[in-house]
């Protein structure tokens, strides 16, 4: 065999394999974690203004300062209701036994609303009154159907 002249091609000899470049997953982790700091603020940081508290008159008078202008609900029982049906307003007392609260509310009562009823009111203090927005009352679980046509006009006068 004869050695290659200047115009053979010279025999190619494989490239080295490229290195792949490790990216690092620093970025990532940064990303999602400032992503889940900034919905875990956005949701509890708005969550504490919009709770709405539950009390009972004796526990809003031994919360009054964390709860002083907050909207927060009170349960308990009617007491010196006075409504006037052509301005709407109501004024009452909130009671459970051991505090008690008087209420100003204004708008449509339901014909449940009475003396020594259960009821829950949403709104703010506002000083010593409590100005409600809306007004929930409880009613008896039990419903008895009428068994005979007696009792049926007797339900029906009682409720006139």
């Amino acid at each position: 065999m004869s050695a290659p002249g200047p115009d053979a091609p010279t025999p190619l000899t494989p490239l080295p394999q490229a290195r792949r470049r490790k990216r690092s997953p620093l970025p990532v982790v940064l990303g999602v974690a400032a992503l889940v700091g900034l919905t875990a603020t956005i949701a509890f940081g708005n969550l504490n203004k919009s709770l709405e508290y539950f009390v009972t008159p004796s526990e809003y008078q031994q919360q009054e300062a964390e709860l002083q202008g907050r909207p927060v609900r009170i349960g308990g029982l009617v007491k010196a209701a006075k409504y006037d049906p052509q301005t709407l307003d109501l004024r009452f007392t909130v009671t459970d036994g051991s505090a008690s609260f008087p209420v100003q509310y204004r708008g449509a009562v339901t014909d449940l609303f009475k003396e020594n009823q259960g009821v829950v009111v949403r709104g703010e203090f506002q000083g010593e009154t409590f100005h409600a927005t809306d007004l929930v009352v409880k009613h008896s679980e039990e419903y008895n159907v009428p068994k005979t046509q007696a009792e049926l006009k007797d339900m029906i006068k009682s409720a006139d």
